[in-house]
């Protein structure tokens, strides 16, 4: 007999100990989610100009940096270029999304998996960005490890301009519209890795990445 997994054993003996009575569950959640459809947002900032833009200034104002490309095919000859610029490694991980684009071409070495300790360079996608703050959100899954992004000195982000969102709200509104559920991790990150504890100084790479380069695709 298939023994139940930890997560569901644990969060089931929280339910009994909280006497949810199962029957009522459904309707539980049905009345969370019309109580989130129903609530109203606080005042926003009103952006002028284009979204694409609003997001690569303030990007940029948290130290990442930014290029833009035409077309998806278009990625790994800017990655390319970036990395040589950089005195960088021409290798990484990356999330399986990219595997079929022709990093041979562009003289890469790229291997769709999670990223290791040893990995200098680590490319993913983002799920959205968030014009306001200059800051990508990433879900994490079986195909989206979180180490990708974490665990390399050097971020790469692929983000298409398309989902490009004003604020946080539109960006968790876009979860729950998409993916119904959140997953078990949602990571933010806006610019490289840093940290002011040490009288006050800002350092790089303090916790994360130093570096973090956005590649946004103008086009689908």
């Amino acid at each position: 007999m298939k023994q139940p997994a930890s997560r569901d054993a644990i969060l089931a003996r929280v339910r009994a100990g909280l006497r949810h009575d199962p029957a009522q569950a459904a309707a539980q959640r049905q009345a969370a989610l019309a109580y989130l459809a129903a609530r109203q947002q606080g005042p926003r900032p009103v952006f002028d100009g284009d979204l694409l833009q609003r997001f690569r200034t303030r990007s940029e104002a948290m130290s990442s940096t930014v290029d833009c490309v035409a077309s998806r095919a278009e990625v790994p000859f800017a990655v390319a270029r970036y990395l040589a610029a950089g005195g960088l490694p021409l290798r990484a991980a990356c999330w399986a999304e990219y595997a079929a684009l022709d990093w041979a071409a562009a003289g890469l070495a790229i291997e769709p998996r999670a990223a290791r300790d040893d990995d200098l360079v680590g490319i993913t996608g983002a799920f959205c960005a968030v014009a306001e703050t200059g800051t990508l959100m990433l879900l994490s899954g079986p195909q989206t490890a979180a180490t990708t992004s974490l665990l390399p000195e050097t971020h790469i982000a692929i983000v298409r301009a398309s989902r490009i969102v004003a604020g946080m709200e539109d960006g968790f509104d876009l979860v729950r519209s998409e993916r119904g559920e959140l997953p078990r991790a949602i990571n933010f990150v806006s610019g490289p890795s840093r940290t002011g504890d040490i009288e006050l100084t800002i350092v790089l790479g303090a916790h994360g990445p130093y570096r973090v380069h956005l590649l946004i695709i103008e086009q689908e």
